[in-house]
């Protein structure tokens, strides 16, 4: 996308990676370190130092390592580079669960029904097993148990009935820590045998957002998507336009600028539920390129651009 604006690029490797693919595309590239991540790709100095030292003027932080980081995002605007990604402000703002999940519902987003929607619940400050017992008999089972900082399936366990409940929250809050430091959890009604939609946005920083249509991922193994398509043979051109509009209405309530996807529960009966909002350019973004014909990582620089 850089090459076809006539931009230049920089890459940034570890010692592993020094003959990779981008590595030897790029321009010019750049050691940050040995090959643990946490000494070179999440290394947030070394990320910073190497875009200074190449004299680059944007950071395109990819869709993994520190792509949806709200501290990197605001340590590339500290020294004065434009980031290409949304505000680090609304990268925190979806990066809590249950922050995310109150958002909506203030913006009149449909949430999945869960315990932070119980009048006078306050899941951030942790939830009890006895206040978790209560939610999940509100609820009806099967319920979900999930980390409040959480994505990708980690701190997520399905409940059958109130016998497991206490097994599952220790599981999912040991889980969590490791994960995120953070062992908060909360619950959710389990949509049982729901489609995974998500719609990819595409938001400037003047205040306007489009959207370009959904992906299906409903096929998966372990919380992780194995297949996607687009256009979902489940949504209509009605339902198409009701879940776009409520997709821009989600980037709107948190200020959101340049590429991001809301991910949505669809029901057999066609009533749909926010999951959570990916802060980022998704691996599977050439999918939604194919159908609309729209360079996706071209936007984003654009937009990035102003």
């Amino acid at each position: 996308a850089c090459q076809e604006r006539g931009q230049r690029t920089v890459a940034v490797y570890s010692d592993a990676d020094r003959a990779a693919l981008h590595v030897r595309y790029a321009d010019q590239a750049y050691r940050i370190g040995p090959p643990p991540a946490r000494e070179s790709y999440l290394n947030i100095p070394a990320v910073i130092e190497a875009a200074l030292a190449s004299g680059a003027e944007a950071v395109h932080p990819g869709y993994g390592f520190l792509s949806e980081n709200e501290e990197f995002a605001a340590a590339v605007q500290d020294v004065g580079l434009a980031w290409v990604g949304p505000p680090p402000a609304a990268i925190r703002a979806m990066g809590d669960k249950v922050q995310a999940r109150r958002t909506m519902i203030a913006a009149g987003v449909p949430v999945v029904p869960g315990s932070d929607s119980a009048p006078g619940c306050d899941p951030c400050a942790g939830l009890s097993d006895a206040e978790a017992l209560a939610a999940a008999k509100d609820l009806g089972y099967p319920v979900l148990v999930k980390a409040a900082a959480g994505g990708g399936g980690k701190g997520m366990r399905t409940v059958m009935e109130p016998s497991e409940l206490p097994r599952a929250l220790a599981a999912a809050r040991r889980e969590a820590k490791s994960a995120f430091g953070d062992d908060n959890v909360y619950l959710e009604k389990l949509i049982t045998r729901a489609r995974h939609i998500e719609i990819q946005v595409l938001a400037d920083s003047f205040g306007n957002c489009i959207h370009l249509g959904e992906r299906e991922c409903s096929i998966q193994r372990r919380h992780q998507k194995l297949i996607e398509e687009a256009p979902s043979v489940a949504v209509t051109p009605e339902l198409r336009a009701q879940m776009g509009e409520i997709a821009v209405r989600a980037a709107q309530a948190v200020s959101y600028s340049n590429a991001g996807t809301v991910e949505f529960l669809l029901d057999r009966a066609g009533s749909f539920y926010f999951l959570e909002m990916n802060t980022r350019l998704q691996v599977e973004h050439p999918v939604t390129e194919l159908v609309t014909g729209v360079d996706i990582v071209k936007e984003q620089l654009a937009l990035a651009a102003g």
